[in-house]
């Protein structure tokens, strides 16, 4: 490579934040509103579209520098399509996705080229993301001769520091990816997402393929990196409690949509949102006192809808034990309730009723309340003017039934006893 072509960057360790971090921490780093991603459904010989997958439906949210925002909700509700969105892997349908300010929605090629040393992926599947022909100095290597950027020292120098910085050895630099681990192969992907010291990485489940012992390192690497370069994070994770342990800020996806949008604090202690309440009481609480304890995971009812053809109004009512009518014909909008706790819902956990005139359950909610324990049911009801109605009905309903039940079995006594006594004076 040519001098005057050649970009030279300072190594990591000699302080490159001091020329890469425009945004200083807590400034807007990525903002993006209304988000959509439509994948076309064709059909027949002409190939003409009679549908699409809505994966990403409008989401509005912002990342600061130097923060780390998990996302997590269900398979197929768009999360790993949102990542790749941001990163501009694939073109959006509709939507604005801005970084550092500049509008990067539909730049071309030529366009997104300069900013790819800004925005890095660690991709899901550690086994694919990974060349096998290539060796692993040629992979962690090449962006540098894509970006046309020359390191101090070389690029090798360069990259076997970068193997050292995420813990391997850098006398592997000319094996092969099928020669490691799953758990060094993801740091190879770390390692090759850090190669140009970029401002943001998407982790698109970044621990979802390795053992639990390996994720810990893995976390750790990623939590150590960002204490160090002053990164920000965009965390994609089904396990909820890595999200915990990573996150400052926590987006929940359902269905295409953000339903809550919450610091982490907040959302583990008080989540606002019914389908953010039921994903809380799937984690496993780790305290041996506990393990006769009565369980009050919230089942849900049915499977998530299709995204080719999704519910009318909130997404999630036809699985929620406390949709009304309103949430059947109006699509409620992610709005903040409390300081840095945003849900859109019309009938908020831990939260006053934002629709308190609908006091009629629908029937796929009761159905959904069958399967929900009664201590859950009786928080709602504090704050769902329908579901209080339903607990009262049940509960005066069971009280009748109980009544019938003692007058029927004084009855059946009083009767025995008359028989006793007949009996005595014969």
């Amino acid at each position: 490579m040519s001098e005057d072509k050649a970009v030279s960057i300072p190594a990591q360790s000699e302080g490159p934040l001091v020329t890469k971090a425009d945004a200083a921490p807590g400034d807007t780093l990525l903002k993006v509103t209304g988000l959509q991603k439509h994948f076309p459904i064709k059909k027949g010989l002409l190939q003409r579209q009679v549908g699409a997958v809505h994966a990403v439906d409008g989401i509005d949210f912002e990342v600061k520098a130097g923060e780390t925002l998990g996302v997590v909700g269900e398979s197929g509700c768009g999360k790993s399509t949102m990542g790749r969105l941001i990163t501009r892997l694939l073109e959006p349908t509709g939507g604005k996705v801005e970084f550092e300010g500049k509008d990067i929605t539909h730049l071309g090629v030529s366009g997104m080229r300069p900013l790819r040393r800004d925005v890095q992926m660690i991709f899901q599947d550690p086994y694919s993301s990974l060349n096998p022909r290539h060796t692993i100095g040629t992979i962690v290597g090449a962006p540098f001769r894509l970006q046309g950027v020359e390191p101090e020292g070389g690029i090798k120098k360069e990259v076997q520091r970068l193997l050292s910085v995420v813990g391997l050895n850098p006398e592997h630099y000319n094996r092969y990816p099928h020669e490691f681990s799953g758990g060094q192969r993801q740091r190879i992907g770390i390692a090759r997402a850090l190669a140009l010291n970029p401002k943001l990485v998407v982790a698109d489940e970044p621990v979802s393929a390795l053992d639990v012992s390996i994720q810990a390192q893995v976390v750790n690497l990623l939590d150590d990196l960002q204490q160090e370069l002053g990164l920000t994070y965009v965390i994609i994770a089904h396990d909820l409690s890595v999200v915990r342990h990573v996150s400052d800020r926590i987006a929940v996806m359902y269905l295409g949509k953000i339903v809550e949008l919450a610091d982490r604090e907040s959302l583990y202690r008080a989540p606002m949102h019914p389908y953010t309440k039921a994903l809380m009481s799937a984690v496993p609480i780790p305290d041996p006192r506990r393990k006769n304890a009565k369980s009050e995971r919230i089942l849900l009812k049915g499977d998530v809808p299709s995204p080719i053809s999704p519910p009318s109004g909130c997404r999630f009512h036809t699985r929620c034990w406390k949709a009304t009518e309103i949430c059947k014909t109006t699509e409620p909008i992610l709005v903040e309730l409390r300081t840095g706790q945003q849900v859109a819902c019309h009938h908020p956990e831990n939260f006053e009723d934002q629709a308190p005139q609908d006091t009629v359950l629908l029937t796929v909610a009761k159905e959904a309340a069958e399967l929900v324990a009664d201590e859950v049911l009786a928080e709602s009801a504090e704050t769902s003017a329908a579901v209080a109605a339903e607990v009262a009905e049940a509960s005066s309903e069971a009280a009748a039934v109980s009544d019938e039940t003692s007058d029927s079995t004084g009855s059946t006594e009083a009767e025995a006893g008359a028989q006793e006594s007949t009996d005595g004076q014969n």
